[in-house]
């Protein structure tokens, strides 16, 4: 689960899905006859959070403890995006798109901050696993 055969980790990489899923949502949220694709992208991309969170706690447990902590930020920022993103699916198909909206955009603004999080844990800090060879600013 680590993604070793991947070469890499495998976390960074299955967090494209729900990312891009929501991201598209967000993107048709835009034009009012694709209500049906948006929430279908994040009923995906809710579909997609147990095994990129399962892959984030295990690379979680690779780190120091003192980058533990902000690995708790950034799953909390990502549970809550999924919380509202939840919410969001359920207030579509109860029928209140205008809800569903605002909870999905709220989704992904907090889903934003917890990516952010994440690219800093992943690529500016190198974790005490080999990935330091390929930081930014590592040595040569």
């Amino acid at each position: 689960m680590r993604g070793d055969w991947l070469g890499h980790r495998l976390h960074p990489a299955l967090v494209q899905v729900p990312i891009g899923c929501w991201s598209s949502a967000a993107l048709l949220d835009l034009f009012p006859g694709e209500r049906r694709a948006a929430s279908g992208l994040i009923a995906l991309g809710l579909l997609s959070v147990p095994p990129t969170a399962l892959t984030g706690w295990i690379d979680w447990t690779d780190l120091p403890p003192e980058r533990q902590r902000a690995g708790l930020v950034h799953a909390t920022a990502n549970l809550t995006a999924s919380a509202l993103y939840t919410a969001s699916l359920g207030a579509r198909v109860r029928g209140r798109w205008a809800r569903g909206r605002a909870l999905a955009w709220s989704g992904l603004a907090v889903a934003t901050v917890g990516a952010a999080i994440g690219g800093h844990l992943a690529h500016r800090e190198p974790s005490e696993t080999g990935d330091a060879d390929t930081a930014p600013g590592a040595e040569d």
